[in-house]
Parts: C-alpha cells; structure tokens; sequence
C-alpha cells in the first residue's frame, strides 16, 4: 500500500482531521472483522448495517485510524482517532485515485512504468482477470482483485494493495447503472481497456441492454489516444463501441472474424470439455497451440480476451501461450469441477447467471454428458426485469432441446423454467421443482446415482453455490450401509 499521513488523507478527501496528523496506516479495511495492526477503518453505510456501529470493533482489532461521514465516540466518551468525510465511499476512491498517480510517478522516476487494464462485460470479467493476471505475473509484480471485487468499493480495495513495485494493475470493473464504469475508469485511468459482452444481465437496473451497451462503452471512452481498447469483435454491441474511442483498437474473435487481429483457430473442446485452439496474434507469427484447463467452449473468448490484452501490454506470444495452457479456474463456483468418490461429478457455476451464461453452461452440461445422466440444478436469474419471465422460459425449453436427463428447479422466482420445460415435453421425474434450497438437497442427496453429472447454475443470491457445496461433500454412509458392507 502507497503510505498516506492522515493529514494527507484528510487533504486528499477533503475531509477533518480528528487524529494526529503523522499518522500512517499500513492497510485500508472496510469490515471490522479484517481489521489488523496499523489499518485504516472505513466506516461506509451499508443497506443492512451501517460501518459506523463497528468502529470500535475495528479499533479492537487494531486499527489506528477511521474514515468517517460522522465523529464516533470510544467508551471514554473521546471520539476514536479519525477523519470526518460527506461520503466515505466516494472519499475512498479519491483516495484510490491519488494512490494511482503516486505509484505512476515512482515508476516514472526509476525509468519503468505501471500498466494499469480495466475489464468489463456483462460476462466473464472475473474469469479474464485471473487468466490475464496469470499471464502478467510472469513477467512483473501483478495485484488484481480478489474474488470479485468490482465496485466502487471493490476497486479502491484492489488499488490499495498496490505498491510502487507494482508493474501490472488488472482492475475489474462492474456497474449497475450508466456512469459507473466512468468513474471508476477516471479513478484508476486505465491504460488498457477491456469490453468482453454486452448481456442481459441487470437489464431491469439499466432499463434495457442498450443502456448497458452505453455504460460497458465508458470503458473505452475512458482511454486516452496513448491506450489500448481490447475490443470482442462476436458481439456487435461491443464491435459497434470502435467508434467510441480515440484509443487504438485490438479486435478478437473466437467465430473468426476476418478484422480480428486476436483469434482462434481450429477451436474445439477436448474429452474434459475444455476449450483447445490455435492462437493468431497480432504479429503474423506462426500460431501458437492453446490447451485450455477451463471447462466449455464459452471460455475460448475469454481466453482471447486475455490474450489481447497481455499482447497489448508487451507480454511475448510465447508467454501468452504457455500461461493460458497452464491455468485452471482460479476463483470458486465458476465452473468448478469436483470428482465425488462415489463417481458422481460436481460443475458448480453458481456464482453468478444471466442468460448468456446460463445457456453457455448447459451446452457445457450436454457437451460433457455423452453417455452419462445429466442434471441441471437451476434457480433465478435475477435483475432481468421485464424480460424474466421471457428469459427463464427460454432457458427451460433449451434444457429440453438439450436432452439433458433430470431438471431440477430451485425458488418461486425460477418456476418459470420449470413450467416451460413441462410445456416442453419434460414430464413425470425429468423434471422437478422445488421451493427451498434444503428441499433440494433431499432430492439431491436421495436420487443421485454414481456416474451423474450435475451442473449448478444461479444468481449469486439463490445459494445454490452453496447447495453445489453441499452435494460435492461425499455421501456419508448410514449405518444400514454400514452392516451391509460389513455382511
């Protein structure tokens, strides 16, 4: 972390110090229970608790310094060491802001320089992020988000941890609502940018998917004419945004589009479901073969993507290649494999869904599952708004189309998809509903047999990450099942 005095941080925030003014924190921290020795508190409202109510639980765990939008007073009736803000959040992302340009002109100094690239899409940023952190760090210092981080909190927090020996900064940038990519890109000003889609997820939010083309585009309006936009030529809402930018443009394509100066060749997926091609790069080298640990073909685009960027930021082809080989899934329920002892095998992505990756990991399922019983464990995909009902309609008569053997629907708000797949031709014990997740787990746990192939696949808030959790666990034997092993 770049080190900031509190009276720098009260300068930089424009906001009061109530602290010593030499004060340094080693750390910034927005929950109390992260708190350690020598970390700046956040006290940010919340839409279930307010960070306020947890200062002197951070204070316990070692903070020395709050960030605040109102004094908070310590059981001697002294308020805690801190500076008061009108807007916590926002007062984090100038400070974020300044971070950036700090470590920009310390590099600067000893004659190197720190790449900073923003991802974004309706789909897919989180798993680019890792492949393309992977590919950076080896070649130099890498901090990328953990997990998910994409807001206008999870961004500061990911700069934070950025130092003056940071070469590469991958920030992952999400929105729900025009404006937020803007502000997140002139905090961090990205020196390469990032679109992967533009999906129907949180349309309701956005008020449709031209809404969200609009804001996904801040990315590369955010570009200065010395930047790079990494461009998915697939998707004419993304192509369309090249005249957006005064930024150099990098296109890729997985279909093979002709303009595409990033491709893949001869793609295919192999016998674990996982995404093989012939990478072309933008210097009309000799191709280079890409054996991808990632299962569904759907990641051929996210490969790509990572691949242009990498190429953008001086990383050698030979590189690119061997790094995308070698990586697996690095962040959890995003396709995640698990080999049950029983023969019964787990894909849990039930981090997150919107249509377009709900039918990419059916087709996964039905791709895979040649030969074996399929289940398909789905609940809602939320935030569609008028569209829906529409939606999850359509994803029941694919499950159908698909053949996929068992469909399990999980939540009132999915019963949509049970009801089309019925109306579909899925009758008697293909296809099952059921209102909680425990309910599920019953059904789980009583039906499945060794050799089933399940996929999990939700909306982050369903919880059927969690079910796919549950049901990766081995079945533990009863003692009936004991008595007889022992006979």
């Amino acid at each position: 972390m770049i080190a900031f005095t509190a009276a720098e941080i009260a300068e930089i925030t424009s906001g009061r110090l109530d602290a010593d003014p030499g004060l340094t924190p080693l750390s910034v921290v927005t929950d109390s229970r992260e708190a350690t020795q020598g970390s700046l508190y956040v006290a940010k409202p919340g839409e279930l608790a307010d960070g306020h109510d947890f200062v002197g639980a951070a204070f316990a765990a070692g903070a020395v310094l709050a960030l605040v939008e109102r004094p908070v007073a310590a059981p001697d009736g002294t308020a805690y060491p801190s500076i008061v803000v009108a807007d916590a959040v926002l007062a984090m992302g100038d400070l974020a802001a300044e971070a950036v340009r700090r470590i920009r002109a310390a590099r600067a100094e000893t004659g190197s320089q720190l790449t900073v690239v923003g991802i974004t899409g309706s789909a897919g940023k989180t798993t680019t992020k890792d492949l393309l952190a992977g590919i950076l760090s080896t070649q130099g210092n890498t901090v990328a988000p953990q997990g998910s981080y994409n807001g206008e909190v999870g961004v500061p927090l990911t700069v934070f941890r950025a130092g003056t020996d940071t070469r590469y900064l991958v920030i992952e940038m999400g929105a729900t609502g025009i404006g937020h990519i803007r502000y997140l890109a002139e905090m961090v000003k990205p020196d390469i940018g990032v679109v992967l889609a533009v999906g129907t997820a949180h349309a309701g939010e956005f008020g449709g998917v031209e809404n969200i083309a609009l804001a996904k585009g801040e990315m590369v309006e955010g570009l200065t004419a010395q930047g790079t936009a990494i461009i998915n030529l697939d998707d004419e809402r993304v192509a369309a945004m090249r005249s957006r930018t005064t930024a150099a443009v990098l296109g890729f394509s997985a279909e093979g589009r002709p303009d595409a100066q990033v491709q893949a060749l001869n793609a295919d997926t192999n016998a674990a479901g996982c995404p093989e091609f012939d990478l072309i790069l933008p210097d009309g080298s000799a191709p280079r073969h890409v054996s991808s640990r990632l299962i569904g073909a759907h990641h051929a685009g996210n490969l790509l993507a990572a691949a242009a960027a990498a190429w953008a930021a001086g990383v050698p082809g030979d590189d690119i290649a061997a790094s995308l080989s070698n990586q697996a899934a690095a962040s959890r329920w995003r396709m995640e494999r698990t080999e049950r002892p029983d023969g019964v095998t787990i894909i849990n992505d039930a981090y997150n869904a919107n249509p377009e990756s709900m039918r990419a990991a059916l087709r996964t399922l039905a791709d895979l599952g040649r030969g074996r019983r399929t289940w398909a464990v789905l609940g809602a995909m939320l935030e569609l708004g008028d569209d829906s009902i529409r939606e999850h309609t359509a994803v029941g008569t694919q499950v159908v189309r698909l053949n996929i053997s068992r469909l399990l629907v999980v939540g009132r708000e999915a019963r949509a998809l049970y009801v089309s797949a019925v109306q579909e031709g899925s009758w008697g014990d293909e296809c099952l509903f059921a209102e909680t997740v425990d309910e599920a787990y019953g059904i789980l746990d009583a039906e499945l047999e060794p050799g089933d192939l399940v996929l999990f696949k939700s909306s982050n808030s369903v919880g059927l990450r969690h079910l796919g959790d549950r049901i990766a666990l081995p079945p533990v034997p009863t003692p009936a099942d004991e008595r007889s092993t022992l006979l």
